[in-house]
């Protein structure tokens, strides 16, 4: 009973833990995701302006932002149609609004450190709705939607234990660095940001064409030559600009966002599960991964190069906490699959958990096993396992599957179908049963165990 309890708690747990966070599924910035292209090493931008001596003294973050806009404004139907669809979505605005006021004061801090226009603090709200668990069909993920190349480019680690396009810092970082060294290639911002969104090789082959025919080369004069996403991309950052400018000109109510620091960083030195980290911080998963969404995996791994977020009075929190907790704060391994033996029911019975356990913590897809080679997260089974996992398993471990092997009847390596499943099967053959009746043909069918969607690691 005791082992029952204990596995019902830690499914409930990795649950909460790897549950979807993208929640802006039908929200406008969405529907056209952006991709940001390969690129080598940032260049430093031209100083643009010196920003106001009072910026500090602004209570509201937005105020902080509208004095330091530095960049050209332009003005034309598509600026006015995106003005037109953020202003009459209030709860759009105060969704992202909300979301944003997490990360928004960093990201200004940082542009004002490179001397940056601070109206591109605003362009995850047209990347990303500011969610850094947005995810697009282009395999661009988190707030500044990197693509796996540029991410690798700009020294985003993508591993199975954690995403950094995903990471506040790490993505912001290297969001800014690229922003850069794009408006160091072309000297013009509008052209950077078109950059950011269709490539820069793609943008240098549309100056070099209007170049050829005479023409001139600013970003409204190549807008012709673009994608129709990245000829919106610019007036939408416009639109967004200009509401915050003025939000009751548009008839919008801006929720405010205090002008201070929302999160702090918190060193750690050994392996700690997210759950019991959270638990330390005194805040829910939701919130926990809303600041720490790098990191894929239930236990996040490596020394103190790794930070976690946490809002400044959770970080004291989290210190005390830690200072007298009395047990060990890593239940979680791995172990590598050595051979076709290993099906998942037979990890959960070696190492004291269930079927659903494994599957949950790695990601694995029913009616899939794990190939030979992969190395798994396993729950910690001796008092002695207490050691860290090692930097090159994180660096290097992969996870690959394929269908799992159909077990002999009344093998103790098959997994049990749940009464879910089972009652899924018996209304199946129950149709199936019908269907013979009325077409005159007796049908047998086989029912296996349901087919789940596989979860974005």
């Amino acid at each position: 009973m005791q082992n029952l309890t204990r596995n019902t708690v830690s499914l409930a747990a990795l649950v909460c833990l790897l549950a979807p966070a993208i929640s802006q599924a039908n929200d406008y910035s969405a529907e056209t995701p952006t991709q940001a292209y390969g690129a080598v090493a940032a260049k430093p931008a031209t100083a643009l302006t010196a920003f106001k001596t009072d910026e500090l003294n602004e209570s509201n973050l937005w105020g902080r932002i509208r004095s330091g806009y530095a960049i050209p404004d332009i003005d034309n139907a598509l600026v006015g149609k995106h003005v037109t669809w953020y202003s009459t979505r209030p709860d759009y605005i105060a969704r992202t609004s909300a979301r944003a006021s997490r990360y928004l004061y960093h990201v200004v801090q940082e542009l004002e450190k490179r001397n940056m226009p601070t109206e591109l603090a605003l362009l995850p709200i047209i990347e990303s709705a500011f969610n850094p668990q947005a995810y697009s069909s282009a395999n661009a993920s988190g707030m500044w939607q990197f693509v796996p190349g540029t991410g690798k480019d700009y020294n985003l680690k993508q591993n199975m234990f954690k995403d950094e396009r995903r990471g506040v810092l790490a993505s912001t970082d290297a969001a800014l660095s690229y922003l850069q060294k794009l408006y160091g290639m072309f000297g013009d911002w509008q052209l950077a940001l078109a950059a950011y969104n269709w490539g820069e090789g793609n943008v240098q082959k549309a100056i070099k064409k209007n170049q050829s025919l005479g023409k001139p080369t600013d970003f409204e004069s190549l807008a012709e030559l673009m994608p129709a996403e990245t000829r919106n991309y610019v007036p939408k950052l416009q639109a967004v600009k200009n509401i915050i400018a003025n939000p009751a000109q548009y008839g919008v109510a801006l929720p405010a966002i205090d002008n201070q620091a929302y999160f702090t960083t918190v060193d750690k030195t050994s392996d700690i599960d997210l759950t019991i980290a959270a638990q330390l911080a005194e805040l829910s998963i939701d919130e926990f991964k809303a600041l720490n969404p790098q990191f894929n995996r239930p236990v996040i791994t490596g020394g103190e190069q790794t930070k976690i977020l946490l809002p400044k009075e959770n970080a004291a929190k989290f210190t005390t906490n830690l200072a007298s907790w009395g047990t060990k704060l890593s239940t979680w391994t791995t172990h590598k699959i050595t051979g076709a033996k290993e099906s998942i029911a037979s990890l959960a019975s070696r190492f004291g958990t269930t079927p659903d356990v494994i599957r949950q913590a790695n990601n694995i897809p029913a009616q899939s096993g794990v190939k030979a080679g992969s190395t798994i997260l396993v729950p910690k089974i001796s008092t002695s396992s207490n050691t860290d996992i090692a930097e090159h398993i994180v660096d290097n471990a992969v996870v690959a599957f394929e269908a799992e092997r159909a077990s002999k009847r009344g093998s103790r390596n098959a997994e049990p179908m749940s009464g879910a499943q089972k009652l899924k099967a018996r209304a199946a053959n129950a149709v199936a049963e019908i269907k013979s009746r009325v077409t005159g043909k007796r049908t047998k069918t086989m029912v296996a165990e349901p087919q789940t969607r596989k979860r974005a690691g």
